[in-house]
């Protein structure tokens, strides 16, 4: 018999193990660990439209229209760091973690060959010390981390973001709109413990984002613009796109922007 869970942390690890096992099981269980995110960053040829080194057009946008400046940057769940690449040639002091040492091979590749300077770090940012995760960020960046995530890990993540973000600084987050067949779970969070299956990620409405970071101030939140395969940026309509701040709102600052369906 074996007694261990002690602290919030003993909790959260079982409950992983609830998706890791059903993933063993050769269920689909995205997001559970670097072996599933291994492999699916194994061949770069791939024709994968997120492993072009194009960054969001959403992020883009937010330095174009004076919404972000740069500073320093934390990029969770870098991947191949397409994101990280473009922050860190916009001006930023970049950080890029991911749990899979094969994407984190691939990014510290494109920023030798760019000639840019980004800190990668490779394992589960919610386990690497705050040394680290070396604090504050003016600016964290999200896109496709936050939705590959069980329910309960969502507890970690705005711990995560209370210790990182600096006051007045940027969330920026891409993730799978609910209402598009095929991108994203819409099983409640009881039901997915009940599946014990993340489905390959989950879908969020408007509504389930702003109440998860009901502590921080929206800035805007709308659909990705769709961009056509040649253009210089990643836009595809099936995500959500929401920039978020820190702190309380005060005059003169850029207030919510209504959702864009």
């Amino acid at each position: 018999m074996d007694r261990t869970v002690r602290t919030v942390e003993d909790v959260l690890a079982l409950l992983d193990g609830l998706f890791t096992s059903q993933s063993e099981a050769g269920r689909s269980a995205t997001g559970d660990g670097k072996d599933f995110w291994d492999r699916f960053y194994a061949d770069r040829s791939r024709p994968v439209p997120f492993f072009a080194a194009k960054p969001d057009e959403n992020l883009a946008a937010y330095l174009d229209q004076g919404l972000i400046a740069p500073g320093r940057a934390l990029d969770l769940g870098c991947g191949p760091g397409r994101n990280a690449l473009y922050l860190a040639a916009r001006g930023f002091e970049v950080d890029a973690v991911d749990l899979s040492p094969v994407a984190v091979a691939w990014g510290e590749d494109r920023a030798h060959e760019a000639g840019v300077d980004i800190r990668f770090m490779c394992g589960d940012a919610f386990a690497l010390p705050a040394t680290e995760l070396s604090g504050p960020y003016d600016l964290v960046v999200d896109s496709g981390c936050f939705h590959h995530l069980p329910p309960h890990r969502r507890v970690s993540y705005l711990a995560l973001l209370d210790r990182a973000l600096a006051p007045g600084g940027h969330f920026a987050l891409t993730s799978f709109a609910a209402g598009e067949a095929g991108m994203g779970s819409e099983l409640t969070d009881a039901d997915l413990y009940r599946e014990r299956e993340l489905q390959g990620g989950l879908a969020y409405t408007p509504e389930s984002l702003r109440w998860i970071f009901s502590d921080l101030v929206e800035v805007e939140l709308r659909r990705m613009r769709e961009e056509p395969p040649e253009s210089a940026l990643f836009g595809v309509p099936f995500l959500w796109t929401a920039l978020f701040r820190r702190g309380a709102a005060v005059s003169g600052d850029v207030g919510p922007v209504h959702v864009d369906t």
